[in-house]
């Protein structure tokens, strides 16, 4: 084997590693990186080399570019508040909730959601939770904005924010969306909501608890509705206040010792109603960190209330699964709740 070909064998074992790492840094790289970083060091005692190594340093950067843009879409970043929360002067770390909104491609006004990903309301499990399901939405010819509600473990001085803020964010996300359809090419009537664990328990509250709209408001986003048109609620933190309640996340939310009217409120079973929109739960047997009492009580109250519902229960699989990718029988529920959203008409089927 002669110098060339050495050298050949050593960038391509080293090209492969850095598209690796190119794709899985998408979400926080906002340029694919130099695709020459592993030519340092390098010694090249052959002059010929040069134009060879040239053309396919630039293969591999044209490569590495398209494989980001097949496996990373765009997205933007900007507050929730672009003119600032009422009552809110802060706008430190935790102070300033964003919308990262993430369009899909289609000429045509296609449907959305806001994705709201749990961490206990001290949190955002921003990665299995926020960005892999914007990919997934984007997949399926949906657009989708991530919300990072205020909570209480970053902000307000250090003391973090409890009930309503994160419900006033969530309300505000979707009526957002709602308002700016033409813009962002929605339908402003397909515009639902997803929320994981206690982010579900805050997608429960925004789906029976509305903010109405305010033809009036000086404000365009506060001239529509925060009624969202469906609603996924992935191993939610449904119930406050009950025995199979997560408590750290009614601890966050609530404090130590809650108002019972105000607990009463937020157990959200408890809160469905006619106006609940169609919902799809997902729940597994062995989850003890949010037991699926959760999900069956939920379930019950759509059934009761005639809420168009659909629930998938699966035995195995712990808490905070996500897309559930490498859990047999819990990887099937990305499918069904897709085929679900086709039924509904928010997705081709």
């Amino acid at each position: 084997m002669d110098d060339f070909d050495s050298l050949h064998v050593m960038i391509t074992k080293r090209s492969t590693t850095m598209v690796m790492i190119a794709v899985r840094s998408a979400t926080i790289l906002p340029y694919p990186p130099p695709p020459f970083f592993f030519l340092q060091g390098l010694s090249m005692t052959r002059p010929t080399l040069l134009p060879s190594l040239s053309l396919f340093v630039l293969c591999l950067s044209l490569v590495n570019a398209s494989v980001l843009s097949a496996e990373q879409p765009a997205h933007t970043s900007e507050p929730l508040w672009p003119d600032g929360i009422p009552g809110v002067e802060l706008t430190g770390d935790g102070d300033v909730p964003q919308l990262i909104i993430t369009k899909a491609n289609s000429e045509t006004p296609t449907a959305a959601v806001v994705i709201l990903p749990g961490g206990g309301y001290g949190g955002h499990a921003m990665g299995h939770e926020g960005y892999e399901f914007a990919e997934w939405f984007h997949s399926m010819g949906m657009s989708s904005a991530i919300c990072t509600y205020r909570l209480r473990g970053k902000g307000n001085d250090g003391k973090g924010y409890g009930h309503p803020a994160p419900m006033q964010d969530a309300q505000r996300a979707i009526q957002t969306l709602r308002a700016r359809a033409k813009e962002l090419n929605i339908d402003p009537n397909r515009i639902g909501v997803i929320g994981f664990s206690a982010g579900g328990h805050l997608c429960s509250t925004v789906s029976t608890h509305f903010a109405d709209a305010d033809p009036s408001a000086s404000d365009p986003v506060q001239r529509v509705s925060s009624r969202p048109d469906f609603s996924i609620l992935c191993y939610a933190v449904l119930s406050l206040g009950k025995p199979h309640t997560h408590k750290g996340s009614q601890r966050n939310l609530l404090g130590e010792n809650p108002d019972p009217a105000l607990l009463a409120s937020l157990d959200t079973p408890t809160q469905v109603s006619e106006k609940t929109p169609p919902t799809f739960l997902f729940h597994t047997a062995k989850d003890t960190a949010v037991p699926v009492e959760n999900s069956l009580l939920y379930y019950r109250a759509c059934v009761e209330h005639k809420v168009p519902v659909e629930m998938h229960l699966f035995n195995d699989g712990a808490h905070g699964l996500g897309l559930a990718k490498k859990v047999d029988g819990a990887n099937q529920w990305p499918s069904l709740c897709q085929t679900w959203l086709a039924r509904l008409g928010m997705v081709k089927p």
